[in-house]
């Protein structure tokens, strides 16, 4: 192997000239023979024993030269490579040039670890919100025990609004049942809007016993066969429920939770609540400070490295999911997406963890942190602890230098955070939406992606049909055909119930 020219170009990327010559070709070629004569079939010689000269002869002299390049240039790369001392951060692009007996010569566009300019990394500045919480945001956490706590009590007056109507009914069109417009004894909520327009209004005002037939209009946008078509349910009503909020004393807070005093309980969930959304208003500020560190630096990142980075995301993504008892495919097909999909929608977070590695990476440099072996041993020991294994397995899990890299990105971005200052801090962060939402990894792999909701498995011929918007997952895999695969509609359908979309 020899490296005849060297060019940078742009996109940090440097162009190879490599030439292997006649004497590892010739070698790489006789092998390849060696491998594939068994399968060759020449006439007037047995399957397999055929000279190499009269292959030759007979498909051409560079019958092998293609099988034999490949056995031959992924070394030859590799050795150029490390000849040049280049920090290779992709995947190479190829292109054959010549080849002959005397050898062969190709180009490599190896993508190598961008020069970065750092910017500013020191004081940056981010607003960060203030962690309230009023009475209302606890009264409105509190409302999950009161549900559950909350009973149905048999009356026999009227049905009205907020009670559950205990309800068989048959749909007809032009006097003739239709499927799936039939059940028994289904506990409708009424008011809840969960049936097709038109319905629950007709069953307020019904009591226990009461027959009725209600004239339906199905909606324009619903299932084609019903679609606008006029309808009658024929109803009765088996039982009309009240609902029976428990009272909110110290017996309540007994019932539903571990403490003694309905105090406590509120207490209890106001703290949680201000830890909730202190933890988001840090990792918002943090996620703020970071995005300042990483628009400050310049560098002139090459795809292939955010490609790489798409890989991995993908990989951890598989992994995750598999662990989970689902294959790629399988969850591909559920959520409407292909993996060029899934790859484009993880693409721009892939492009954000490159920038932010480099950034941390460079900030690592300026300040000269290093990582002693003491401090790898301590993060091997609290592996070994975190996932109960013991310290050997952990080594042969994870690399020492892979681990030694994790340690100098934390100690850059926690040499960030602690030179940053909080500005001026936004309104005070009080939605409940806010509250509940989960901790998020302090830099996210991918988009997260929301599956659909199965509906309930009986058919529930009156109810409203939702879909759920299907999000675009993160992760993806480099070299796929982009396509475009329609989102699946709701499976069954469900003839008396109203198609909309959220």
């Amino acid at each position: 192997m020899n490296v005849t020219s060297v060019e940078k170009k742009e996109k940090s990327t440097v162009e190879l000239v490599i030439e292997v010559g006649a004497e590892e070709f010739e070698a790489a070629v006789q092998k390849v023979y060696l491998k594939t004569r068994s399968s060759i079939n020449v006439p007037g010689f047995r399957k397999g024993k055929a000279p190499r000269k009269i292959v030759e002869s007979m498909y051409g002299a560079g019958v092998f030269y293609e099988d034999a390049i490949n056995e031959v240039y992924p070394a030859a790369y590799a050795e150029a490579v490390a000849q040049q001392k280049l920090d290779e951060v992709g995947y190479p692009k190829m292109e054959i040039v010549s080849v002959g007996k005397e050898g062969f010569t190709f180009k490599a566009l190896v993508s190598v670890r961008p020069e970065v300019k750092l910017g500013a990394y020191k004081g940056l500045t981010a607003p960060k919100d203030e962690a309230k919480v009023t009475e209302k945001d606890v009264n409105e956490e509190l409302k999950p025990y009161i549900d559950r706590a909350t009973r149905l009590v048999a009356v026999k007056r009227k049905a009205k609004k907020g009670d559950t109507a205990v309800i068989d009914f048959e749909g007809f069109m032009d006097g003739k049942p239709f499927e799936g417009g039939k059940g028994e004894n289904y506990s409708l909520e009424l008011g809840s809007g969960a049936f097709v327009p038109g319905f629950e209004e007709q069953v307020i005002g019904m009591k226990a016993g009461e027959e009725k037939e209600l004239n339906i209009t199905f909606p324009t946008d619903y299932v084609a066969d019903l679609a606008g078509k006029d309808v009658i349910f024929k109803v009765k009503v088996n039982e009309v429920k009240e609902a029976v909020k428990p009272e909110l004393d110290d017996e309540f807070a007994k019932d539903v939770s571990e403490f003694e005093t309905l105090d406590a309980l509120k207490k209890d969930l106001e703290d949680k609540l201000v830890k909730s959304r202190e933890d988001k208003a840090q990792r918002d500020y943090e996620e703020a400070i970071i995005e300042q560190l990483i628009t400050n630096m310049e560098a002139d990142i090459p795809e292939t490295m955010v490609d790489v980075q798409v890989d991995k995301m993908m990989d951890d993504f598989a992994a995750r999911i598999s662990a989970q008892g689902m294959k790629m495919e399988d969850y591909l097909q559920m959520m409407g997406m292909n993996v060029d999909m899934m790859r484009m929608s993880a693409r721009p977070n892939a492009d954000k963890q490159v920038k932010v590695e480099l950034a941390l990476a460079a900030v690592a440099e300026a300040e000269k942190f290093e990582i002693t072996d003491e401090e790898i041993d301590a993060e091997i020991a609290r592996l070994a602890e975190q996932y109960k294994l013991e310290v050997e397995q952990v080594k042969q899990a994870v690399a020492g230098a892979d681990l030694a890299h994790d340690l100098k990105m934390k100690k850059a971005s926690d040499f960030v955070f602690a030179n940053a200052k909080v500005g001026k801090a936004k309104k005070a962060a009080a939605k409940k939406t806010e509250a509940k939402e989960e901790v998020a990894e302090e830099i996210k792999p991918a988009k997260k992606t929301t599956a659909k909701k199965a509906e309930d498995g009986e058919k529930k011929p009156a109810a409203k049909k939702t879909t759920t918007k299907k999000a675009e997952d993160s992760e993806k895999k480099p070299a796929a055909k982009k396509t475009t695969t329609k989102k699946a509609e709701d499976g069954e359908k469900k003839p008396a119930a109203k198609k909309t979309t959220t």
